[in-house]
């Protein structure tokens, strides 16, 4: 069995932390009482986007991990790129200090992908695929996408708007194409693919601003 990937684990959790008191800054509520709600909410969402990339990337016989986004490249270019990545886990804190709570940055978490031994070892037809293309890893990183655009219909049914509207505001960040989070392997993975995502993202992000 394979163990639990504990590292994995503790950034969905430290995320959401992270997320639920950047929201919650500057509202007049009752904190004690909304930010159990709130954690709740991006628990379900950020565990569900990954669970999904994770069953997309074991169909490609390939596995995901985890982890804060780390800032590397800075330009278009292969040479664009500091010389040592830079963990960004601080900076959705203080965008929303900075921004007195009115930008919401979600853009928390990235993942890496490797191809299962499996892979490596399978024939398919006269050539061996043991590399994962762009396009398998934009096709994962879409999907998890489309959890968070699901979630919130289902937020919506259940008469969860709060947690329908969180959902929608993190598919959202997560098509931005910049840096290495998911919207840029989508991007840069397919511009169809990306184009036809946002499109559907910025419908739901627009029907939840205006209710």
């Amino acid at each position: 069995m394979e163990k639990p990937n504990l590292t994995g684990i503790s950034a969905i959790v430290v995320s959401a932390i992270i997320l639920s008191l950047t929201i919650l800054y500057k509202q007049q509520i009752d904190f004690a009482t909304e930010f159990p709600i709130a954690l709740l909410s991006f628990l379900i969402i950020i565990a569900g986007s990954i669970g999904v990339k994770k069953l997309v990337a074991y169909h490609y016989e390939a596995d995901i991990s985890t982890k804060f986004w780390e800032f590397y490249q800075f330009g278009f270019r292969k040479g664009k790129h500091l010389k040592k990545s830079l963990p960004m886990i601080w900076f959705p804190i203080v965008l929303d200090l900075f921004s007195q709570g009115h930008i919401w940055w979600m853009g928390i978490l990235q993942f890496d992908i490797k191809a299962k031994p499996e892979r490596v070892s399978k024939r398919h037809g006269l050539y061996r695929f043991s590399e994962m293309t762009e396009w398998h890893i934009a096709v994962i990183s879409a999907w998890g996408v489309v959890a968070c655009l699901v979630f919130s219909v289902v937020g919506y049914v259940l008469g969860l708007d709060q947690f329908a509207k969180l959902a929608i505001f993190y598919a959202t960040w997560s098509i931005i194409p910049f840096s290495n989070l998911d919207g840029s392997k989508i991007f840069f993975g397919n511009r169809a693919l990306w184009a036809t995502i946002a499109t559907i993202t910025g419908f739901f992000l627009a029907s939840a601003l205006m209710i």
